[in-house]
């Protein structure tokens, strides 16, 4: 769901025996050598290179030991056309600040992985013609970086739309088919059930296409959770999901499960703290999960009160944080030891935002992005609406982005 994120045939030994396997080796052009093992691809958070006050990626991995960074999003053009871009507006074809961003890491021995969709904009897969024109939309993207790893983000609005996803998957499997050793996630949403309907029929036509990539990851936030016993709870209720739909046994289904955190406040108010990820991190390694991460690296970082705490933001996690702290949680996945740093201070209340928007007005029509005040709260929002009450929902047209 991440919402602000628009402004998120592996047999059954893959899971942890997978962590030592390399990939394959990719274009020279990116400068791409070698892979990293699969358990850091596994392991590696989402990084907006482009967006939301992007942090340096070589001073991340001085600080944490990390290695590998899931950069986000490719979609198709907002002007429509079957060909990849970040964020519906760069090209891939001619892009050069993302393939700076990938040079620094690899320089410093780390990788990316690149993942597609997200939450919001037109997805790949909603315009092109069928999974093979989709596919090579999504190969022009392997090829420029030199990738030895790809998530498929597949959430709303995209996977209410069967086509769509029929897309999608068959993408996929056409992509792991002709890149051998290529480390493929799929990652939707969460609910405490596991994931819900659509996401379940997208585990449906995975399974009719015969279609298994490294893991399924689910997202449990944004959905009424509270705490890391929530999310622990969802994810084993989805592994039983996936037991049911496969056939798996309850071991083989966790080596194909995977968790997507939202550090500090999520987009409908929760809050996940350092705690929390301990929590579920202890239930992924105990259970031989194959993936641990989280969105977002550009929210790995504590909000100065110019920032308004107490509302979510796209370049801070509202919590009390020491920089790059939920990013070592994704470090001890991949099996490394963080470096000592100072200790994480003592959560303290977030404070509540100042200053409200207009009051907002049944009458008036509002467009994406605009912003009002109901209730003591700034809403902002999603799409074109009128004479809708700002309510949270996680399916409304609002918003809320605080107390003001």
């Amino acid at each position: 769901m991440r919402r602000l994120r628009a402004c998120l045939g592996a047999a059954a030994a893959v899971g942890l025996a997978a962590a030592g396997t390399t990939a394959l080796v990719a274009g020279s052009a990116s400068g791409a050598t070698s892979a990293l093992s699969n358990r850091w691809y596994a392991a590696a958070p989402y990084l907006m290179p482009l967006d939301n006050d992007p942090p340096d990626p070589a001073a991340i991995m001085d600080a944490t030991g990390l290695k590998a960074f899931q950069l986000a999003f490719v979609l198709a053009p907002n002007g429509g056309g079957c060909s990849p871009t970040w964020g519906g507006t760069a090209a891939v074809s001619s892009d050069t600040a993302v393939q700076s961003v990938v040079n620094t890491i690899r320089a410093k021995g780390g990788d990316v992985s690149v993942s597609i969709g997200g939450y919001g904009g037109t997805k790949l897969g909603q315009v092109c013609s069928d999974a093979t024109a989709t596919a090579a939309a999504y190969q022009q993207v392997i090829t420029k970086y030199g990738l030895h790893a790809i998530d498929f983000d597949l959430e709303e609005p995209e996977y209410e739309n069967t086509a769509a996803i029929k897309n999608e998957i068959g993408a996929a499997k056409i992509l792991q088919q002709n890149n051998p050793g290529l480390y493929v996630s799929v990652t939707t949403a969460g609910t405490a059930d596991g994931t819900g309907w659509f996401g379940k029929q997208m585990l449906l036509e995975a399974k009719a296409q015969g279609f298994t990539p490294n893991n399924f990851s689910i997202m449990p936030f944004d959905g009424g959770f509270n705490g890391a016993a929530s999310q622990t709870g969802a994810l084993t209720n989805f592994n039983q999901i996936l037991q049911s739909t496969f056939g798996w046994d309850q071991a083989t289904a966790y080596a194909h499960e995977g968790f997507s955190g939202m550090n500090g406040r999520s987009d409908t108010g929760e809050f996940f703290t350092q705690t929390d990820f301990q929590t579920v991190l202890d239930y992924a390694t105990s259970h031989n999960m194959d993936r641990f991460t989280f969105w977002s690296l550009n929210r790995d970082r504590q909000c100065t009160p110019s920032d308004n705490g107490g509302r979510t933001s796209g370049t801070c996690s509202s919590v009390a944080q020491s920089s790059w702290d939920f990013a070592k949680y994704s470090v001890k996945f991949a099996g490394a030891t963080p470096p000592s740093s100072t200790p994480t201070p003592t959560p303290t209340p977030t404070p509540p935002g100042t200053g409200c928007k207009p009051d907002w007005s049944s009458t008036a029509v509002y467009t994406v992005g605009n912003e009002v005040s109901y209730n003591n709260h700034n809403w902002k929002a999603k799409w074109w609406t009128q004479n809708e009450t700002p309510v949270a929902s996680d399916w409304g047209v609002w918003q809320d982005e605080g107390a003001c």
